[in-house]
């Protein structure tokens, strides 16, 4: 029962291949959650409408990954942060780059738009949080007080604190006006990856890696609760519009809180992986998440989530979380006043540098002059971001949620960057105790019934990457052309074929050699023959196995397999990379104190080759970590899937520094 419950609550919308490298980041856009911004490792800044599976925008310039992305509250500018401490700011209904912004020394981790000024506040891995003013292109202040990475920023609604958290384990709120710390919130024990404002009281809460959530009081800077143990870490949070309830992105979950007494109201199961940011249209909540180039967004239905004081009743409740209902009553903090105008701009302590200020440089121009700003999809374009009347505009239209797919078809989840055609769908809505049918609205609710699409649209990339959907698929397909379509399909699927069989065939020809050489039990000798046949995918498919029994590593193993792992950490293919990390955190783990021991131990008096020996092999394995520890050091300030595996092999690996 709980099952079809969820089913009913959460669907998958759709996945698109979003650009022609790894996405790095993601965000949507929370004034009508149907316009999302993907950064990728190919430098590029894409602009998507949800659930549309053609590009919109594709923005250029930076020169570097991009690292953070953020969208103005009025959907009109973006502002994306790169690994090499750049940062750009386009103009949406210019469709052209605004400003460059350059001072951080690391990655920019995390950004913000003032809510009403024209200030744009930046953390990066240099520990340091600047706030821009965009009009004149320079730093207009910088906060120095984390130690560790900036993870997230975010402006009060009234535009006068800035809270940011870092992964040095706390949450700092600083005042814009006098430019200083206000306070330093404590408590957390690991990296804190989120904070977000409640939209109307003095309440602040934080999300963290050590599987909490805590709730602030702004007022009388003490914490008000902490939701604990669950079972994976917050990766971001968003209140309900109306401050009811805080939804909280898990691990393919969404749960929903309260905080004055701490519960979990409900929770719902959603298949989005490690979702990436939520937004709220149309009591809808939206999530998107990211895996390599892929791009996946889902929709919960809040009509059918418990938001208030009532027993739980969704999927995966616990018993310590099912609480007597509570009396709502009337909040006992604060409410932002919000300003009519923008804000003054925050003022400078004296002993800020008045390099801060940068005035614009010949350099700066020519930056902006390589930026570019490519219309992919001109219909798209003008109807989001150039509308017929000027006076106003709107963002991607938000009178219609978004329709959820029939139940018994499973597979129209599943389709990649497919949409659907514009019909009239009758579903039965899950009503607590009469199910009715309802109108469905037309799938393309944000297009036009008028404009006819093409049944399928790859996604834009800058670089073709392998097989489109439109190769076999084609737009029109009628009846007396059927069987040349069906010939140009299968041409289509050929390509390649005979190759992929070919590597595959040499691929189980080589793993049968290495299990010939394994049979006999000498774990040395497979990989001696694994490594001879030249085959990282054979190395990688031996090293998987050896990686889940910790007794079969010995010296003389890790001799021939550290030059293999110096080339795994090297490699484009991210199985490759994770086969390594943990290959070399178990050799760290089980022999680097061995290795330190007999290097540091006085030479011996006699012959001992059994010494000797170990003597020669540890000389070996120092050496191969010292060549990989400039490896890790180097990858050991990236983000993303692989970031915190390399920081943890750095600190393991700091004897080498």
């Amino acid at each position: 029962m709980a099952a079809s419950v969820a089913t009913k609550a959460a669907w998958k919308l759709q996945e698109i291949i979003a650009h022609s490298s790894n996405v790095s980041s993601l965000v949507l856009g929370k004034s009508s959650g149907r316009l999302l911004a993907t950064g990728g490792d190919d430098c590029r800044v894409n602009i998507w409408s949800v659930n549309k599976p053609n590009c919109i925008l594709s923005l250029t310039g930076h020169t570097t990954p991009v690292e953070s992305v953020k969208i103005n509250t009025k959907e009109e500018l973006i502002v994306a942060g790169s690994r090499s401490g750049s940062i750009r700011i386009w103009d949406l209904e210019a469709a052209k780059i605004l400003r460059t912004l350059m001072g951080h020394k690391a990655n920019v981790c995390s950004l913000d738009f003032h809510p009403f000024g024209v200030f744009v506040a930046s953390g990066s891995m240099d520990t340091n949080i600047k706030i821009w003013d965009v009009r004149r292109k320079g730093c207009v202040f910088r906060y120095k007080g984390h130690t560790e990475a900036v993870r997230c920023l975010r402006f009060s609604p009234d535009g006068k604190w800035l809270a940011s958290s870092s992964d040095d384990h706390t949450v700092k709120l600083w005042d814009l006006t006098a430019g200083k710390i206000m306070f330093e919130f404590t408590g957390h024990v690991g990296p804190v990856n989120v904070v977000e404002f409640h939209p109307n009281e003095y309440l602040l809460a934080s999300g963290s890696s050590d599987r909490t959530v805590r709730f602030w009081d702004l007022e009388k800077f003490q914490i008000v609760s902490c939701i604990e143990e669950e079972a994976t870490p917050v990766k971001c949070v968003l209140f309900n519009p109306d401050g009811c309830c805080l939804y909280g992105g898990y691990q393919d979950l969404l749960r929903v809180y309260g905080w004055e007494p701490e519960r979990c109201f409900d929770v719902v199961l959603v298949n989005w992986g490690k979702v990436a940011d939520l937004s709220i249209c149309n009591n809808q909540l939206i999530g998107v998440s990211f895996a390599q180039s892929m791009v996946s967004s889902f929709v919960v239905d809040l009509n059918r989530v418990t938001k208030s004081g009532s027993v739980l009743h969704g999927l995966l409740r616990d018993d310590k979380h099912l609480v007597q209902p509570t009396a709502a009553g009337s909040s006992l903090r604060r409410s932002y006043d919000r300003p009519s105008t923008a804000c003054s701009k925050p003022q400078r302590m004296k002993h800020n540098s008045e390099s801060e200020r940068r005035s614009p440089s010949s350099e700066d121009d020519r930056d902006e002059k390589e930026s570019t700003a490519e219309i992919k999809n001109p219909e798209e374009y003008k109807e989001i971001f150039q509308p017929k009347s000027s006076i106003t505009r709107t963002p991607p239209r938000t009178s219609e949620p978004f329709p959820a797919p029939p139940e018994d078809d499973p597979a129209t989840t599943k389709e990649i960057a497919k949409p659907s055609p514009v019909v009239e769908i009758q579903t039965p809505l899950p009503n607590q105790e009469n199910p009715a049918p309802v109108q469905r609205p037309p799938i393309a609710s944000s297009t036009p019934l008028t404009r006819a699409e093409p049944s399928v649209i790859p996604a834009a990339r800058n670089e073709p990457i392998g097989l489109k959907a439109s190769d076999f698929l084609p737009a029109v397909k009628s009846q007396n052309q059927s069987e040349i379509v069906d010939e140009a399909a299968m041409s289509q699927i050929r390509k390649g074929h005979e190759t992929v069989c070919v590597v595959f065939t040499n691929r189980h020809k080589n793993l049968d050699t290495v299990r010939a050489a394994w049979s006999t039990g000498d774990i040395k000798t497979s990989m001696d023959s694994a490594v001879a046949i030249n085959d990282l995918s054979v190395v990688v498919d031996l090293l998987n196995i050896v990686n889940q029994k910790a007794s079969l590593w010995k010296l003389d193993l890790c001799t021939i397999v550290l030059p293999q792992i110096e080339k795994l950490l090297q490699s484009k293919y991210e199985s490759y990379v994770q086969t390594g990390c943990t290959s070399l955190k178990l050799i760290l783990q089980r022999f680097l104190p061995l290795i330190t021991d007999i290097l540091a131990a006085p030479p011996s008096v006699g012959v001992d080759i059994t010494r000797e020996e170990r003597l020669h092999k540890c000389k070996l394995c120092y050496k191969q970590l010292k060549n990989i520890s400039n490896i890790i050091k180097s990858k050991s300030g990236l983000s993303g899937r692989h970031g915190s595996a390399f920081c943890e092999l750095h600190l393991l690996m700091v004897a080498f520094q």
